[in-house]
């Protein structure tokens, strides 16, 4: 078997040094093509999969709430290196076709190269959590293909879950979001991660990652020229046995805005912006109709 070459960086960025002082105009070469990658970011490639604005600290200066922004095919995360936790995690949601292909799901995780911390599959070894989807692999393989799924299988979209969440609670709510939320309005966009409280507990298989008290998932549509979004908003504790009640989560925006130090829709009106983060009401996305449905596992 072939060892897989890696690149030795620091060997690379010295070559590009010696280079640029070798030749001068260089350097201004690498300086724009730097600002029109970075451009293209901030200005085309981010904001295409981010609705009404990317997350923001609610306070810069509380580290725990510092991320980095990470794009992916089809998703986008916002992930703490101090944590090994992705703080929030979006994508869009839209109809899957009934005849779409069903990718083979990957028996592995992988690392992020972009990772500082270098988290990892057997990071969550006997660790007693499952390797908790931000964004799903069911939703993501059929909606973006074998790169998005590849990239969902990735470390910074992952964290620590129990199974009764994971496999049953959080299980249930991406089926009633991909099957029931999506078809109903055409289009969802999706806002996921964890909850932090209290002391910090970390894995005890890998001391990079902190064990989250609960996880916040918020559902929210585009708004209209004659219609405001709609938003629906749950935080789910650690702690659920599997078979409660989705209705029983509900909270809002608000809320999960409190509990994580994050601002959510941050370009959205101020007026619009103030009513939507403040609702409760499953309502209009027939939450009673699908909030009892079995888990699969």
């Amino acid at each position: 078997m072939k060892k897989k070459q890696t690149i030795n960086w620091f060997k690379l960025l010295f070559s590009l040094f010696r280079l640029v002082l070798k030749y001068p105009a260089l350097s201004l070469l690498v300086i724009a093509l730097g600002l029109g990658n970075y451009a293209y970011e901030a200005k085309v490639a981010r904001p295409a999969l981010l609705y009404q604005g990317e997350p923001q600290a609610l306070s810069p200066k509380n580290i725990d709430t510092w991320f980095r922004v990470l794009r992916n095919h089809g998703f986008i995360v916002g992930y703490s290196d101090l944590r090994g936790n992705p703080l929030w995690v979006e994508y869009a949601l839209t109809p899957i076709a009934e005849n779409s292909r069903s990718l083979k799901r990957p028996g592995h995780f992988e690392t992020d190269w972009r990772g500082i911390n270098r988290v990892s599959h057997e990071s969550y070894q006997k660790s007693g959590y499952d390797r908790g989807h931000m964004a799903p692999n069911y939703a993501i393989s059929h909606l973006y293909g074998k790169q998005g799924q590849a990239d969902s299988f990735l470390m910074t979209n992952v964290t620590p879950q129990k199974a009764n969440l994971n496999q049953k609670v959080w299980q249930r709510l991406e089926e009633v979001e991909s099957k029931y939320f999506a078809p109903s309005f055409g289009k969802v966009w999706v806002l996921t991660g964890p909850v932090f409280s209290g002391s910090v507990e970390r894995l005890s298989s890998d001391w990079k990652v902190e064990i989250p008290d609960a996880f916040y998932k918020i559902y929210i549509t585009e708004a209209t020229p004659t219609h405001k979004p709609l938003a629906l908003a749950f935080l789910i504790p650690q702690t659920v046995h599997g078979k409660e009640p989705l209705a029983q989560f509900v909270t809002s925006i608000d809320n999960i805005e409190a509990q994580t130090g994050l601002d959510f829709f941050a370009d959205l009106d101020d007026s619009i912006e103030t009513s939507v983060e403040a609702t409760t009401d499953g309502q209009p996305w027939h939450l009673q109709e699908v909030s009892q449905l079995p888990p699969r596992y």
